[in-house]
């Protein structure tokens, strides 16, 4: 594909992919905010059609991620190919990991709603449960990560060779440093609370910035 196809391709998936993580984490925490374990999944029971909608919505960003690796890299490639490919691998990465998300959603799934004689016991049920539950909580940091790397090499890559506004690609910069930053805290065990959330902001705003200019001015060069 052309620089230009690439760059309109990269700007539509930016968007659907945005599309579909949100209201695909809306649909998951309507189904398990309950406390306890017993009550989230029973809460996935009787929301079992919306996390089955998460389930092809989480694969839909999946592909996303391996699309935006894939012309992202032809974009940038020209910079510097080596850190250009780092940056691709992140992306494939980060959407390898959503793919494990995925099969613990399906697992909780499946413990929400088995019945008869191959339902696990209610302690074991349980136990599984809550393991699962974690699976989600570190694959989602995990993948986060493997996402800020990424997008930080691909926004230098991008300011680099004034692919784009230079200040649209000093807030992808800055935006996923972060980011890095932040998660690494988090997965320390330094960071939590409603700051772990704010931090996205910039980077919401790059990419709902970016993926519109790509579509429209495509990149140049």
């Amino acid at each position: 594909m052309t620089r230009t196809t690439n760059a309109r391709v990269a700007g539509f998936t930016y968007l659907l992919y945005i599309a579909v993580a949100f209201p695909s984490m809306l649909l998951l925490d309507r189904a398990t905010r309950a406390p306890g374990i017993a009550a989230k999944l029973a809460g996935i029971a009787e929301h079992a059609t919306d996390v089955r909608i998460t389930v092809v919505l989480s694969l839909l960003s999946c592909f996303a991620a391996f699309v935006l690796a894939v012309t992202l890299y032809a974009i940038t490639r020209d910079q510097d190919p080596d850190l250009a490919m780092l940056a691709l691998t992140c992306r494939v990465g980060e959407g390898v990991v959503g793919g494990t998300f995925i099969l613990a959603t399906l697992g909780l799934l499946w413990l929400g709603t088995a019945a008869g004689a191959d339902a696990p016991g209610v302690e074991a049920a349980h136990a599984l449960g809550e393991f699962l539950l974690k699976v989600q909580g570190w694959n989602t940091l995990i993948g986060a990560t493997f996402f800020a790397v990424g997008s930080t090499l691909f926004s230098w890559l991008l300011l680099r060779g004034r692919t784009i506004p230079s200040l649209l690609a000093w807030l992808g910069v800055i935006g996923s440093v972060v980011i890095v930053l932040g998660l690494l805290l988090q997965l320390a065990g330094f960071f939590r609370g409603p700051v772990t959330q704010l931090m996205w902001i910039p980077v919401a705003v790059f990419e709902l910035t970016l993926g519109p200019w790509l579509i429209i001015k495509g990149v140049a060069g």
